[in-house]
């Protein structure tokens, strides 16, 4: 899936999930596009998407590491989609995030599986898991997003 097509398919699928007030809604959101943010795969079916991440230079620690909170933003930035095609306005109210192995600056990209596990009440929760380009588990997340 090429990016342009891929974002024009998310535009869609969440212009279907919100045909009230869509007018109000950014996208592609400037966060997403700052992070060169990249859609993979979309699965609102099986409320599944995973997104690709550039590793820029920028985002690196003293270690040469992308720096955790990079780490999290990416993540974030897999799940606020997800969560936009599973469920009505929300928003992240805690994430969770355990760093396996450091990202290191050598990588050209990470990816990020995001999937809905469940949903209770006003409460939506994901997992996703962070791998380097091999595929290889880097971070693991838990966050519950609050429906508005």
């Amino acid at each position: 899936m090429d990016n342009k097509n891929s974002m024009e398919y998310f535009i869609q699928l969440a212009k279907q999930h919100y045909p009230e007030g869509f007018d109000k809604v950014v996208l592609p959101p400037p966060v997403f596009l700052s992070m060169n943010a990249e859609f993979i795969k979309i699965d609102p079916e099986n409320a599944k998407i995973e997104v690709k991440f550039p590793v820029p230079e920028c985002s690196l620690n003293p270690f040469g590491s992308m720096q955790g909170g990079m780490i999290a933003a990416a993540v974030d930035n897999a799940v606020g989609p997800l969560s936009m095609l599973v469920g009505p306005i929300n928003f992240t109210r805690d994430m969770s995030l355990k760093y396996r192995k450091p990202v290191s600056g050598d990588y050209e990209y990470i990816t990020v599986k995001a999937s809905l596990t469940e949903k209770k009440g006003r409460k939506l929760f994901f997992k996703a898991e962070v791998m380097d380009p091999e595929g290889t588990l880097l971070v693991s997340a838990r966050l519950m997003n609050w429906i508005v």
